[in-house]
């Protein structure tokens, strides 16, 4: 009598269920591990304030209410408070840009009409991966692709401007109604600055080598990604971006520090306050060649509307100086012509300095 033989089909069944089966296991290791984590974050998040004041009055016996104390306790509570809410971000962002190539980014902009165009640039700039070097590629893959000269700037006013990093710490240092403004009349600005570009209909002011590209297919290369290659990447972004701007952190924060501790309240609201008119302007023009990042400028926003400064005026300084930094309009001019990028400015520039009116007026 021959022995009963396995069948094939059951063996790879078998094999399928075994395979479902490590894999839950794994991913019930990695939520444990995940929750856990966040929460020894959230214990450690919520002492840092009371170990602010201890380390500023008790361990370094400074006077309480006296310019320096306020100063330091601000850099002792601010400094760790804006680094783990940066790591934090960081890491979760970067595991969300594993599914917004720029690749993808163009493919989805190809062939989109203006208006619809619009919206769904200023609404993928703000997940998309980018910054001032990436500016040209960028342009140049868009044009390639086919994609609007107006869409194009609506990509590229809302990914520097409403930036995800500077979207959580203005919610964490200042609350989610800030963040939602600022959120808001980013991406208002974005597409209406796009539009406005678009119908002016300026394609003939893109460098002429930048024009003889001919519209063609992107070649996309679809990279295949597990959840364990996506957490790698969500830590990459870390050591990377963290370590990059965790300098404009600590100088911004100083900054800030210096304002919370030794500027008069009367002093700021009497430059930056509702009732001066040229405030708005003024702020914009100063931010525009300033270089910083959304990490850097946040804790210096905080500083300034702690000591009297409106939201309005304080929100068109931070746009200015994240969405028109001259380092990137040095990168654009590759690109652009210098009358395009004259145009980009004073729209943008426009749009930003209508809104700190508009804000200073209803809040």
């Amino acid at each position: 009598m021959e022995p009963i033989k396995s069948s094939g089909c059951c063996s790879a069944k078998h094999v399928t269920s075994l395979a479902v089966v490590t894999k839950r296991v794994q991913w019930g290791k990695i939520g444990i591990i995940s929750l856990l984590v966040l929460a020894v974050w959230f214990v450690v998040y919520k002492q840092l304030e009371p170990f602010s004041s201890y380390l500023t009055y008790s361990l370094l016996d400074i006077k309480k209410g006296s310019h320096l104390g306020s100063a330091v306790q601000f850099f002792s509570y601010d400094t760790p408070k804006v680094m783990m809410l940066l790591t934090l971000i960081v890491f979760v962002i970067g595991i969300i840009r594993t599914f917004f190539t720029q690749e993808n980014t163009r493919k989805y902009l190809a062939g989109k009409r203006e208006t619809a165009g619009n919206v769904m640039a200023a609404v993928l700039g703000i997940v998309t991966p980018f910054c001032s070097c990436s500016a040209v590629p960028l342009f140049i893959g868009f044009v390639q692709a086919g994609v609007p000269l107006g869409v194009t700037f609506s990509f590229l006013v809302a990914a520097p401007m409403v930036n995800e990093i500077a979207l959580v710490l203005l919610y964490g240092l200042l609350g989610w109604k800030v963040a939602a403004i600022y959120l808001v009349t980013g991406l208002f600005i974005a597409m209406i600055s796009g539009w406005i570009i678009g119908r002016l209909k300026l394609e003939t002011w893109i460098e002429d080598w930048v024009q003889e590209l001919r519209a063609g297919e992107a070649i996309i290369i679809e990279e295949q990604l597990s959840w364990h290659d996506r957490l790698d990447r969500g830590k990459e972004a870390v050591r990377e971006i963290v370590g990059k701007v965790w300098m404009y952190v600590v100088a911004g924060i100083a900054v800030g520090a210096l304002i919370h501790g030794y500027v008069p309240e009367d002093f700021m609201a009497s430059i930056m306050g509702k009732d001066v008119w040229w405030s708005v302007p003024a702020a914009v023009a100063v931010g525009i060649p300033m270089y910083s990042n959304a990490a850097g400028i946040v804790p210096v926003v905080e500083a300034l509307l702690e000591k009297g400064a409106a939201l309005g005026t304080v929100l068109a300084f931070m746009m200015s100086v994240i969405a028109l930094s001259l380092p990137e309009m040095i990168i654009l001019r590759k690109v652009l012509k210098p009358k395009l990028i004259a145009v980009f400015v004073f729209v943008v520039g426009s749009g930003i300095v209508f809104t700190g009116y508009l804000f200073n007026m209803i809040i």
